[in-house]
């Protein structure tokens, strides 16, 4: 049936008072809407009035006309009400423009309206951590006084639109948000009645029905998370669950079911999209809840919301239920949810899993060997309590053994050490060259070299470039010993066993008696947390008894920073209040250290008495190194917090004092590591171009390298106009950013940005530039990045250039060790191979940027170097012998070439001299020599006796000729013209010689070139015979050439 050209004929049915003609009218024009909307959209009035007439029959038909008229009249939020009154009549499961533009605002609708029911009410989003009572200044004339307002700000400006004053001069608030359109699609609508938002329901109960028909489970769990709905969710994981148990064909072996690839995809928004804390544990919790309802789930996937959610009961009732099958399968996934739980869990998690799981000795063993295994196996926490024993088999015994040796880090510690001690690729010839290029006896440049040494050898046990420049290392005094002897546990880090035997002749005695200096003692315990780094259980009795015992202000700086690397995120107490005790002394040169290491005992714990008490001490004291050690210490308590430490970045970042801004920036970075978040990032960028110290400013550019380091991408074109600011401190903290994001990647557009600020006129800005050139370029080859080369060149020429800066030699000094990190072996990961938060990589990242106030705060760096390396074990935790396959050139795993050494050659002798005398005779000589070869070419005979006879034998006169024909055609072959004279004596052309003699001269030229010669001879090949007159009876032999 053709379509309508006019509907002007089907208009006039509307206004008949037959309902039948009224019904035709409308379904005509909803057939052809598309080509008649144009007519329609004047009598909208008439079918509105048709629709609201409860008498009328067909009212939903004349509610989808109106819908699609006004869909054509981009009304869309009125389309989308009339559609929802349409009632069955709209089909979702049509494949037109019409239907999915409809569909797409409900679902804009209802996931706005579902989100606000369900949004957690402002209280809760810090319900985990209780009200802090600070003692933050509060400032009623806050915007002349700000600290935040620059000094062109301080009288109030008028209100434009290039005021500050108008978002009250101050940073922004924890909860600001930009306006914004709520929805993806433009302004959401009211609904007019309930009836409404019931049709509404019913639409996206029909469109989540029809996906989940059709096994598109990933789209009904986008809507639930952005809706917030949690039942949705629930829903959808147990129909997932629900159909792979009735499925009759089964996926091949190892593939994931829909089920766990649900599951695997629910875990990825979750921690990757989704920013808000509360709502993030929420999810994790029902994901834990249906775990068991799901056929074959992901261990490994759930270990990752244990850590989260840190459930270490959950942690423990897994692997305990894994053992418990017995299969080689459930054995070998506990081990790997071990090392998972390991490389993700802090050590106040891991001591309560491990108390939760049997020991696995045998009760005689455990009564006899109480003393070193029990030391090591124990928990960290005082009021933890051991699982009642009971008699197990062998094997399950011997694998909670195994568990236990992972839980505790020490299989994984020793896997790391034997890798990085085989394979080792450390070029000492650029150890060699640094050294000496930068003079031992200046303090910075012995620096310099330690840490070089220390980042090369990280981990490798390594130690030989100490022993064989001991005559170097004497030349390092005070601070300089103690970073070179702390260096010692850079390289052994991880040598657990031999770690008291080789600080022994540096750390301090019993009683505190030593002949050593007391620099070397304190670097001597600073080593050793450094070798027991985030595995305190074998040190922190060791290090906190010599701790207790030190007198001297250098020995309780090195065991404070010893104390809080070990202990890191133990949340012990004792060790707490230890360090809160030095600390009340107020004694500037260990109170930095001191403060550090309390944040580090409560790291991400958000101990809110603890951080009440080094506030309150932060106001006290007068101490800028106390304070700023104090600040760095509570950033660290509110690591991976989030929303949680709002509260504390607001006091801290309104505080009048630089310092303690500087640690509400610092805040920010560790409570939002690794988010991305919007909130954060406005409130670093805001600091970095308002805050009136040049330190704040620095270390707010700084951070948004720790906010998006998991979107390397975005931070170049974030720090684009930032690197180019007037402000040096602004451009370091740019170069910083680009290397602490991008560590790792060889990311072109990082690069292309860093290259210029090497060439910066402020020296710590191109310090900053190699650094963090180095910190991109680590395990990059030539194939992998084709400038490696130049930028390991320019290290290298910076070092040796005797005019550069001392800071910015200081700066390639590092970048070549950090560049060669873990005898070429390492990199610098923020991240764990599963993707979570590497704690203690993040850590040691954020203390090293500490290096600006204090040098020994550099060695922090180690903590985020992680060995890149392929381990397998089998059942046994050994290593076999195997073979797997790389989709990739061997040349992008190649190290880089080493340094060619130049041989040292002997002195060179001196050349003789000569005098000109001596040239000239050798001109003349020369000269001679030149002439007597010219005129051997003559053919000169002895004049004979008269009347004798020479006897000539015919052939022997053939052979003679013959040899005369070759040396001349030998000679005539090299020149042009020549001439052949036999001369009885000096004679010219035609003339005799003496003894009447007669000279024959034969002129050979070529031919057709000049004139005849004096003598013509007619024949070729044709002998003379001379009279007596002649040359006495010699034969010429007349050559091939054309004679003239």
């Amino acid at each position: 049936m053709p379509g309508l050209v006019s509907a002007t004929g089907v208009l006039a049915f509307l206004a008949d008072e037959e309902p039948e003609l009224r019904v035709f009218a409308l379904q005509t024009l909803n057939d052809d809407i598309d080509t008649v909307w144009t007519e329609v959209a004047g009598s909208l009035s008439q079918i509105e009035a048709l629709y609201e007439d409860e008498s009328f029959p067909e009212r939903q038909l004349a509610a989808l006309v109106l819908a699609k008229v006004y869909y054509h009249l981009q009304a869309y939020n009125d389309s989308m009400v009339f559609a929802l009154a349409a009632g069955d009549l709209f089909k979702i499961d049509s494949p037109g423009e019409f239907e999915e533009t409809i569909i797409s605002k409900c679902v804009d609708q209802y996931i706005a309206t579902t989100a606000a029911k369900n949004a957690a009410p402002k209280a809760a989003k810090t319900s985990d951590l209780p009200e802090l009572s600070t003692t933050f200044a509060t400032s009623t004339d806050g915007a002349v006084m700000s600290p935040t307002t620059p000094f062109s700000h301080t009288t109030l400006p008028p209100k434009s639109l290039l005021s500050r004053a108008s978002i009250d001069n101050t940073i922004l608030d924890a909860t600001f948000q930009p306006v914004t359109k709520q929805g993806r699609s433009g302004s959401i609508t009211q609904l007019p009645n309930n009836a409404a938002e019931a049709s509404l329901q019913r639409i996206i109960d029909r469109l989540f029905e029809s996906c989940l028909a059709q096994g598109r489970y990933r789209q009904v769990v986008g809507i639930a998370v952005e809706a917030r709905n949690l039942d949705i969710l629930r829903r959808v994981i147990k129909r997932a669950s629900e159909d792979e148990k009735l499925s009759k064909v089964k996926g091949a072996e190892g593939q994931p079911g829909p089920a766990e690839e649900l599951m695997e995809y629910i875990l990825g928004i979750c921690m990757d999209i989704v920013q808000e804390r509360a709502f993030r544990t929420e999810i994790l919790r029902l994901i834990l809840d249906l775990l068991s309802e799901i056929p074959n789930p992901d261990y490994f996937a759930i270990a990752r919301c244990v850590v989260y959610l840190n459930t270490d009961e959950e942690a423990s009732r897994m692997l305990r239920n894994l053992v418990s099958r017995g299969d080689r399968t459930s054995t070998a996934n506990a081990y790997q949810i071990a090392f998972d739980l390991y490389d993700n869990g802090t050590q106040e998690f891991l001591g309560k899993v491990l108390s939760s799981l049997p020991s696995g000795e045998p009760p005689k063993k455990k009564e006899t060997e109480a003393g070193d295994k029990a030391e090591e196996s124990e928990s960290l926490l005082e009021n933890q309590q051991a699982a009642p024993e009971e008699e197990l088999p062998e094997e399950v015994a011997k694998v909670y053994r195994n568990i236990r040796s992972i839980l505790d880090g020490s299989k994984t510690i020793r896997l790391n050490l034997e890798f990085l001690f085989r394979n080792n690729h450390t070029d000492l010839s650029i150890l060699n060259k640094v050294r000496d290029s930068l003079e031992g006896r200046n303090s910075i440049f012995h620096t310099a070299v330690t840490f070089c040494n220390a980042f090369m050898n990280q981990g490798t046990t390594n130690d030989k470039f100490f022993r064989d420049n001991l005559e170097w290392l004497g030349k390092a005094v005070n601070w300089s010993k103690f970073t070179a002897t702390a260096a010692l546990g850079v390289i052994h880090r991880g040598n657990l066993s031999q770690s008291r035997k080789l600080l022994e002749p540096y750390l301090p005695k019993q009683g505190g008696l030593s002949n050593g200096s007391i620099f070397s003692q304190g670097g001597a315990l600073y080593a050793y947390g450094l070798i027991h780094a985030n595995h305190g259980a074998g040190a922190l009795e060791y290090l906190k008894m010599q701790f207790g015992q030190a007198e001297e202000e250098v020995v309780q700086h090195g065991g404070a920073l010893g104390l809080g690397i070990a202990g890191m995120g133990t949340g012990d107490n004792e060790i707490f209040e230890k360090l809160k005790d030095v600390l009340f002394q107020d004694s500037a040169l260990n109170g930095e250290a001191v403060g550090l290491a309390m944040g580090l005992i409560m790291l991400g714990t958000g101990n809110v008495k603890a951080l009440e008490d080094m506030i309150t001490y932060a106001h006290e004291t007068t101490h800028e190194k106390i304070v700023r050690g104090v600040a760095l210490g509570m950033a660290l308590i509110m690591y991976g917090r989030q929303e949680g430490a709002d509260v504390l970045i607001e006091g801290l970042l309104n505080d009048p004092d630089p310092t303690l801004r500087y640690g509400g920036i610092m805040t920010v970075a560790l409570a939002y590591c690794g988010t991305g978040s919007n909130k954060a990032i406005r409130k670093l960028l805001h600091t970095a171009v308002s805050d009136v110290n040049d330190d704040v400013r620095r270390i707010a550019v700084m951070s948004l390298g720790f906010i998006l380091f998991r979107k390397p991408g975005s931070v170049p074109r974030m720090v684009e106009l930032l690197s180019e600011s007037y402000n040096p401190h602004v451009r370091y903290g740019s170069a910083m950013a680009l290397g602490i994001s991008c560590a790792g990647t060889g990311l072109d557009e990082a690069i292309d940005l860093l290259e210029p600020m090497m060439k910066d006129p402020t020296d710590f800005v191109r310090q900053g530039a190699l650094i963090s050139l180095a910190m991109i370029m680590v395990q990059q080859n030539e194939v992998m990045n084709p400038k490696v080369a130049s930028i390991r060149k320019t290290l290298k020429k910076v070092v040796g250039d005797r005019h550069e800066d001392a800071m910015t030699k200081f700066g390639a000094a590092l970048a070549l060790g950090i560049i060669d990190a873990g005898g070429r072996n390492c990199t610098i990961g923020l991240q764990t191979q599963t993707g979570n938060l590497n704690m203690a990589g993040i850590v040691g990242m954020a203390v090293f940027t500490q290096y600006w106030y204090w040098f020994p705060f550099t060695h922090f760096l180690s903590l985020s170097f992680s060995p890149t390396s392929i381990i397998g074990l089998d059942h046994d935790l050994e290593m076999p012998d195997f073979k797997f396959h790389c989709a990739t050139r061997q040349s992008l795993f190649d190290y880089p070439p080493e340094q060619e050494v130049k041989t040292e050659e002997g002195p060179a002798l001196i050349a003789t001299a000569i005098l000109s005398t001596t040239a000239q005779a050798k001109r003349r000589a020369q000269k001679k020599e030149r002439a007597q070869r010219h005129e051997s070419m003559d053919i000169d005979s002895a004049p004979a006796k008269s009347g004798d006879k020479m006897e000539v034998d015919d052939d022997k006169a053939k052979e003679e000729g013959n040899w005369q024909q070759r040396q001349r055609r030998h000679r005539l072959g090299r020149r042009r013209r020549r001439r052949c004279a036999h001369r009885g004596g000096r004679g010219r052309r035609g003339r005799r010689g003496g003894d009447g003699a007669q000279s024959l001269r034969v002129l050979y030229r070529r031919r057709g070139r000049g004139r005849v010669g004096p003598c013509r001879l007619a024949q070729r090949r044709r002998r003379h015979r001379l009279g007596s007159q002649g040359v006495g009876g010699l034969i010429v032999h007349v050559p091939r050439w054309r004679q003239i």
